[in-house]
């Protein structure tokens, strides 16, 4: 449906308000405009109950919708990622042998060409999300990346796997950009950060238990190869768990079960400050249009872009760097170990950070100190010597610090973006960058260099010093939009918070989060 789509309902509505939270008064309604307006405008409209309520009210309200949420986000991310890393651990155990991927930079390209599959998924699945239920366009994207999975024992050579990983890239690519979608829908601004970083933190903390989960399933013997069973087991995990997403995922809320008529009203009511509406199904090319003349959304997508190229060690070298100093396969599995607990941690520790001091305008910040902490990895991995260590153990495990970055920086991109078609090509355009990062990273790291990898460690130092740069230049340009609406003499306030058609650019009340 188009933007010039006339609107077909009406109704009449009381302001809605809360006396004892931050919410301010909005103007009331006369007309639902299911085009120009966003689809939350239904449950205000449909309310008759008291429209005030407590503090203490909103928090326990904020818990149930913690506890339906986030442990459903946590598995899917973490299965997600379990699957993504499995491919750098099952090169312990043959399949760079088996599928020819010794030869030139095959296992590199194999690594990679996941990520430009990502790219080509990702915006045919926001726009699906957008239009149907996000927990069924959920479910079976997952529930076909697990079949595409399953099927990877089935590749007799390297130009198989690169055919499997292609699609499976493209089939997982739409959960991340959904999943800030979704957070983005449920979460005020000052909330959103911490929950980016609960699911997003499942990317290290699944490396805790899946180097010995494979281990133990690569020592299976029967007719199929060690890294073969690593493979059907995640596979089967994977479909089973896409099946019965279906009834588990809360897409937003609107339309989620298991909330009572007053529930649902202060979860969509307490959403205005953040100005950006819940969901809306009509998609709007203006905005679009909008999203893509935008500066800062180009600043955000280079540095998820330069960020990322360090992940190409971190999730795909690093069980070969370790191995590379001497260890037996079992040692570097377990030494991999710590990597993803303090990865898991980064991406804990720096979203609470950004939730914690939310006020003082120290996510930018946040995000730079974490691209200089892997800058300082790098410079390590490439200068010290190889029979130091612990040196190099300790570069490795503080590398993953810029994943504490990006998850503050999926938050910060959702909090500014206003229009719910230009927050979800947002989110997808965000994602497009992280993949365009992790698949430029591995291809930096040529077979011919290893074990040190001296050309793409500093391709890392020089990549990460420059995203942190960019950072700060978006913070800079967000204070200066925010300075030039205070001058106006326009206030922060939120009349227009479900008007589907206003975007951050052009809604003046709206205020870019620091």
């Amino acid at each position: 449906m188009s933007d010039s789509d006339k609107p077909h309902e009406e109704f009449i509505s009381d302001k809605a308000k809360s006396s004892n939270t931050t919410l301010p008064d909005a103007e009331k309604v006369t007309t639902l405009d299911t085009i120009h307006n966003d689809e939350a405008i239904k449950v205000l409209a449909n309310y008759t109950g008291d429209e005030t309520w407590t503090e203490e009210e909103e928090k326990k309200l904020l818990r149930r919708i913690d506890w339906r949420l986030m442990p459903i986000l946590c598995v899917t991310y973490g299965l997600q990622y379990y699957d993504k890393a499995m491919y750098s651990q099952a090169a312990l155990f043959g399949i760079e042998e088996e599928l020819g991927l010794t030869v030139g930079n095959r296992y590199s390209f194999a690594a990679s060409i996941l990520y430009l599959g990502f790219i080509v998924g990702t915006y045919p699945a926001m726009t699906l999300a957008q239009r149907f239920p996000i927990e069924r366009v959920a479910s079976i994207i997952i529930t076909l990346w697990g079949i595409c999975l399953i099927l990877t024992p089935v590749c007799s050579n390297y130009k198989g796997l690169y055919a499997q990983r292609f699609f499976l890239g493209m089939l997982e690519s739409g959960i991340s950009p959904m999943f800030m979608l979704i957070v983005g829908g449920w979460y005020k601004k000052n909330e959103q950060a911490m929950r980016m970083g609960i699911w997003y933190s499942c990317t290290g903390y699944v490396s805790i238990f899946s180097p010995l989960i494979n281990y133990g399933l690569g020592h299976i013997t029967g007719s199929l190869s060690p890294w073969k069973y690593m493979y059907l087991v995640a596979g089967a995990v994977t479909i089973i768990w896409g099946i019965i997403l279906v009834w588990l995922l809360p897409s937003d809320p609107v339309s989620a079960s298991g909330f009572n008529e007053r529930q649902r009203y202060i979860a969509v009511a307490r959403l205005r400050v953040n100005n950006s509406g819940v969901r809306n199904t009509h998609y709007k090319n203006s905005q679009v249009v909008e999203l893509l003349c935008d500066l800062k959304f180009w600043l955000i997508f280079l540095v998820a872009f330069l960020s990322m190229i360090a992940n190409g060690p971190i999730s795909t070298f690093t069980p070969i760097i370790i191995d590379s100093f001497g260890f037996t396969t079992f040692n570097t599995l377990l030494l991999v170990m710590p990597q993803g607990f303090l990865a898991g941690s980064y991406q804990l520790i720096a979203p609470y950070l950004a939730y914690r001091y939310s006020e003082r305008g120290v996510r930018a910040w946040i995000v730079f100190t974490g691209q200089m902490i892997t800058t300082l990895a790098a410079i390590l991995l490439v200068t010290l010597p190889i029979n130091a260590t612990g040196g190099l153990l300790f570069a490795c495990y503080i590398l993953p610090a810029v994943g504490g970055g990006y998850a503050v920086l999926m938050g910060l991109q959702i909090a500014n973006i206003a229009g719910y078609t230009k927050r979800s090509i947002a989110s997808s355009g965000l994602y497009i960058g992280y993949c365009l990062g992790n698949f430029t990273g591995p291809l930096v790291y040529k077979d011919k260099a290893a074990p040190r990898y001296v050309s793409g460690f500093i391709t890392v130092v020089v990549t990460s010093f420059i995203a942190g740069i960019i950072v700060l230049c978006y913070r800079w340009v967000c204070v200066r939009d925010n300075r030039k609406r205070d001058e106006s003499g326009t206030l922060e306030g939120y009349e227009n918070a479900y008007q589907d058609d206003l975007t951050d650019k052009t809604n003046p009340q709206f205020r870019y989060i620091l």
